[in-house]
């Protein structure tokens, strides 16, 4: 396969497409053997999610006007921009590194990287929502409908390399602190800027679809459907430009690192947990993937909170620190995994746990930083102190309670630190397993404030008392948990990290005996339910209530008067239904089969008795 890759040292059409068809072979080969386990229930799951936001952007493409479609490419452009960069690192079944050694010009392994790219459930998910700009041809017309193809294809690579060039400069980014410090706040701000999208377009007096969506990229190709042929050869020109950027990141990413040869202060701890502290802070501060992570955490929750400030309010501002608390435990939820087979180190000494340690360590990180932008944004802000001091305490000690646990009882298998590749935020090959983990990690951070916040809430300064209690009982308790864990299940845990797999055991939970496809069918249950139930449902219901109208991301709002309702309240059951599915499918008792028969014993043979 190598002689494949290399056979004609040149730089024709056909070297180039010997590269490409050898690289996409290899990329079937690898999709063919990673369709079982979790890691292809959660690719399933995806995939459905992705089906049905692809069914919508078809839906509007029939049903809606040409602005509409606009507004749902320029969400598919953002999420292939975001998606692969928050989520940790994007597609890298192929890794640029296994080719350094064949001397490859970058651009050759460019061009058959981009096209091995093209081979994955992603891209045929985007591929289907992307006939909609056949749709549109369709309903103006044959000549309308022969743009559409290339439209198709150049708008398809415009998504692929835009993920790609956005990875390879974070990757690139994150070689230095200040990149990685500077890329965290970067992507914090437009993660935030997202999620409060609502606040911007109110500001700035959009209740519908903004005119600035047409003129974005990811507009271009339907723009060269209603026969903009300057909008075609404008997509054709950045894709070109795009790959050429993305071969000139690829020979940085393969080339040599440059090494920090500055001497390092030792370490002068004189207790265990001293030592642990120290040497868990010394990460904290060297590794640029955790420096990423918590700038980044830093920077989602003081722009989230800081969004609204354009309308002229500051309610939310005062809970930027919580925010930052509950993101930061997302982001590390994968603890012990960042650190790769180092495990060892604590299970060759007898006795010993580094649990409390880390907990330490990651609330000397953390608390600090929180508790400051709490303070001095509840000050700006004028409160609410109660509930404020009630939440920190709470969520602190639930966070570094979970953090350890979650990591160890749900461990996805990371890749060590030394051999992590070109990529630094490709920190385990289960992405999925990762995501999974890190959405876990929010709702169970977010729930141990809950206690302390109803009662500050309902009774004022009694919920502060109750935050500390609650904090410092899951600190504790969840902590002793993950160090019972640890002692119990180390050698088990440290094969999982070693091979990647799980060891296999006899005694296996419900959903793990559930046939393949029931599983399948519990997935995609609770993977899509939270979809209608809550954006679609609820918060649709909301907006109708207030007599808000023409909303991008809500269906409901955009229906006949009375239709808006029927189909807000259709969506909450929807949801609830979904949820139901996945519960009854989980709950349902194994099938029981008979025992099969015995054999009937072999009938010994003895030779004959002499006479």
């Amino acid at each position: 396969m190598a002689d494949q890759l290399t056979a004609v040292p040149g730089a024709s059409a056909t070297t180039v497409a010997t590269a490409a068809m050898t690289m996409v072979r290899m990329k079937l080969a690898v999709l063919r053997h990673s369709r079982s386990g979790q890691q292809g229930q959660m690719t399933v799951t995806g995939v459905a999610l992705g089906g049905a936001l692809a069914l919508g952007t078809l839906w509007l493409s029939v049903t809606q006007s040409p602005e509409m479609l606009a507004a749902a490419y320029a969400v598919w452009l953002l999420g292939w921009l975001l998606g692969p960069v928050v989520m940790g690192g994007g597609d890298e079944t192929l890794k640029p590194e296994h080719f350094s050694l064949l001397g490859l010009p970058p651009r050759r392994l460019a061009t058959g990287l981009l096209m091995a790219a093209f081979v994955g459930y992603a891209p045929v998910v985007s591929l289907s929502a992307l006939l909609g700009l056949l749709v549109a041809g369709v309903r103006l017309g044959v000549g309308n409908t022969l743009l559409a193809v290339p439209a198709i294809v150049l708008q398809l690579a415009l998504f692929v390399l835009v993920s790609k060039v956005a990875v390879g400069a974070l990757s690139l980014a994150l070689r230095s602190r200040a990149g990685a410090i500077g890329a965290g706040v970067i992507n914090g701000a437009i993660v935030a800027g997202l999620g409060q999208i609502w606040v911007f377009f109110w500001a700035f007096g959009e209740t519908g679809v903004p005119g600035l969506v047409w003129w974005l990229p990811s507009a271009w190709g339907l723009r060269a459907v209603e026969g903009d042929v300057i909008a075609l050869a404008a997509l054709a020109v950045l894709d070109l430009l795009l790959l050429g950027l993305w071969a000139a990141l690829l020979s940085r990413r393969t080339g040599a690192r440059r090494v920090n040869a500055r001497p390092r202060r030792p370490m002068t701890a004189s207790t265990a947990n001293g030592a642990l502290i120290a040497k868990e802070l010394r990460t904290w501060s060297r590794d640029l993937v955790r420096n990423h992570q918590l700038t980044f955490a830093l920077s989602y929750g003081v722009c989230f909170g800081a969004a609204p400030l354009i309308l002229g309010w500051n309610g939310m501002l005062p809970y930027a620190g919580p925010i930052f608390i509950v993101m930061a435990a997302s982001m590390t939820s994968s603890l012990y995994a960042m650190d790769g087979t180092a495990l060892w180190l604590t299970l060759m000494t007898p006795g010993a746990t580094d649990v409390r340690g880390r907990q330490l360590a990651w609330l000397s990180a953390v608390a600090p930083v929180a508790v400051a932008v709490t303070v001095a944004f509840g000050a700006i802000s004028g409160g609410p102190w109660p509930l404020l001091l009630a939440l920190l305490p709470a969520l602190l000690g639930g966070a570094a309670g979970l953090v350890p646990l979650v990591s160890i009882y749900g461990l996805v298998p990371g890749t060590d630190p030394h051999k992590r590749g070109g990529n630094p935020l490709r920190i385990s090959e289960d992405n999925n397993g990762l995501t999974g983990l890190a959405y876990l990690m929010l709702a169970l951070v977010a729930a141990t404030g809950v206690p302390a916040g109803f009662v500050a809430v309902q009774y004022g300064w009694a919920g502060v008392p109750v935050g500390l209690a609650s904090g410092m009982l899951c600190w504790w308790f969840l902590g002793r948990l993950a160090e019972e864990r640890l002692r119990s299940h180390g050698p088990e845990l440290l094969h999982t990290m070693r091979t990647g797999r799980k060891p296999v055991s006899k005694s296996v939970s419900r959903f793990e005996d559930l046939p393949k496809s029931k599983q399948a069918i519990a997935w995609i249950g609770f993977g899509l339910g939270a979809i209608p139930l809550f954006p679609q449902g609820i918060v649709a219901c909301v907006f109708l209530s207030n007599g808000q109208r023409n909303h991008s991301w809500f269906l409901a709002t955009y229906m006949e008067p009375g239709l808006q309702w029927p189909v807000a309240i259709g969506m909450i059951v929807l949801g609830v239904a979904l949820y139901g599915m996945g519960v009854y499918v989980v709950r349902q008792p194994p099938a029981t089969t008979e025992p099969p028969a015995e054999a009937p014993a072999e009938r010994e043979l003895t030779p004959p008795s002499p006479r």
